[in-house]
């Protein structure tokens, strides 16, 4: 008697979950691109973390200097935040670009891969902070989302500069 009742209830609580996923798609599809831009998180800045990493090419940046420029816990949210944002950025581009200059499918998915990982990194860091502080892992997937995040920030302004010129001035301001 049990069994079918939990089995009716987690079909239904599936069927809910679904109904709501394809509803988020669906909005997530008719977004323009200033509703897309006013979603950035631009409380933080990833400004003083890409000139770190990008002038030195992450070679010299210590654990402990990416995690006082992330601005610890706040600055792995909104990156977390960010890159769902940026990842809708890069399929609006794809899906708005012309037919006879088509966005590289290759630089889409490294711009996918990247946003995922940086959503796994600053999972992992927030986990790890929340039970033992700012230790050395904890800094280590830090400086890894902050260099993804830095390196997808620029595919992504590439792709603008070849498709979205007259939008990349936002762009860049917002990040």
């Amino acid at each position: 008697m049990l069994l079918p009742l939990l089995q009716v209830i987690f079909l239904g609580a599936l069927l809910l979950y679904l109904a709501k996923w394809r509803g988020s798609m669906r909005r997530r599809n008719i977004k323009s691109w200033d509703q897309l831009l006013c979603q950035l998180r631009t409380d933080w800045s990833a400004h003083t973390v890409a000139d770190h990493l990008l002038w030195n090419e992450g070679l010299t940046a210590t654990h402990h200097d990416i995690w006082d420029k992330v601005n610890g816990p706040f600055g792995l949210w909104v990156m977390h935040q960010n890159a769902r944002v940026l990842l809708e950025m890069a399929d609006y581009a794809a899906k708005h670009a012309s037919p006879d200059n088509p966005v590289d499918p290759l630089l889409l998915e490294s711009i996918r891969t990247d946003a995922m990982q940086i959503r796994l990194c600053v999972l992992m860091a927030i986990a790890q902070y929340a039970v033992s502080s700012a230790t050395a892992g904890v800094r280590v997937n830090a400086w890894r989302a902050a260099e993804t995040y830095v390196l997808m920030a620029a595919r992504l302004t590439r792709i603008m500069q070849e498709h979205a010129a007259l939008q990349l001035p936002s762009f860049v301001a917002a990040m």
